[in-house]
C-alpha cells in the first residue's frame, strides 16, 4: 500500500512539473517576441521582422497602436509571406510585448526609416 502512495505522489509531481514546463514554453514573453522577431520562421521566403525592421527600427510608436496585431499579422503575411497568427496566441503576445518595449528604449537617430503602415502596405519613402 505504502508503494502505491509513493508511486501515486511521484506521478502526481511529474505531471504538475509537465504542466508549468508546459505553460512556460507557452506563456507570452518580450524575450519569445525578440527571437520571433528575428526569426525566418514566421514566413516562407526567408525573411524575418528585422530585415525590415532592423533592431526595431521605425516600429518605435507602433506600440501605441490599437490595430497592432492587425499590423503584425500584415507584415508577416505581405512581407514574409507567412500565415496570420492568431491575436490570442503566445506567438503573437510575445510580438506585441517586444514591439512596445521598443517605445521605451533610446534609439539613436539617424536615417529615416520606413513606418509600421508603410511597411504593411509597400510605399516607400523618396
Amino acid at each position: 500500500m505504502r508503494t502505491f502512495g509513493v508511486s501515486a505522489a511521484a506521478i502526481l509531481v511529474v505531471g504538475m512539473l509537465a504542466v508549468v514546463v508546459y505553460a512556460m514554453q507557452h506563456e507570452a514573453t518580450a524575450d519569445k517576441g525578440r527571437m520571433l522577431f528575428n526569426d525566418t520562421k514566421l514566413g516562407t521566403n526567408g525573411k524575418s521582422c528585422n530585415d525590415c525592421h532592423k533592431d526595431g527600427a521605425g516600429l518605435e510608436k507602433a506600440g501605441v497602436r490599437k490595430d497592432l496585431e492587425t499590423m503584425v499579422n500584415a507584415c508577416i503575411t505581405k512581407a514574409l509571406n507567412g500565415k496570420s497568427l492568431k491575436t490570442s496566441s503566445a506567438e503573437m503576445q510575445s510580438l506585441v510585448l517586444y514591439i512596445k518595449g521598443l517605445g521605451s528604449e533610446k534609439k539613436p537617430s539617424g536615417k529615416k526609416v520606413r513606418s509600421d503602415v508603410e511597411m504593411a502596405v509597400g510605399i516607400s519613402r523618396q
